[in-house]
């Protein structure tokens, strides 16, 4: 899987997240980093569809977490935004069911990296022309095994 992706429109960001669907699974962390309108939501929907999720992934803004079953694995999909530190990820107690699901948080970097022993961080970032990019960074053997194969 390439690590460098331009992505002209939200069905493109939603793809990359359907393409990362095919090499996730239970144990995963995936850490979206990006500003308002980055298209971290995008790519959680498409990541959502690849694991087969069929009700709606919504951004968990004001419930925090939300956990979508029916698919190939669990997917626990959390927005971080309005936590105030790892004391109050630790709180969530997001721990409990990260190893039979794929857990993808938002606004994540720097609270929950220590929820894995390895986790993927994809960059999302949206130009001046409208047009998003994304970087996918993997950190850990097993992450750089999966992009690189």
């Amino acid at each position: 899987m390439k690590r460098e992706h331009v992505l002209p429109t939200p069905e493109d960001t939603r793809a990359l997240g359907a393409a990362l669907a095919e090499v996730v699974r239970a144990g995963d962390l995936v850490v979206l980093v990006g500003p308002l309108g980055a298209g971290k939501t995008a790519f959680t929907q498409g990541l959502g569809a690849g694991l087969g999720v069929r009700e709606a992934v919504t951004s968990p803004t004001f419930v925090i977490a939300r956990v979508h079953r029916g698919g190939r694995v669990p997917l626990v999909h959390v927005d971080a935004y309005r936590l105030g530190g790892v004391a109050d990820v630790e709180d969530l107690d997001l721990d409990a069911s990260t190893e039979e699901s794929v857990t993808i948080v938002e606004w994540g970097q720097g609270l929950v990296e220590q929820l894995a022993d390895e986790h993927l961080e994809v960059r999302l970032e949206r130009r001046d022309d409208d047009v998003r990019t994304a970087l996918l960074v993997p950190h850990g053997p097993g992450w750089e095994q999966r992009l690189s194969g």
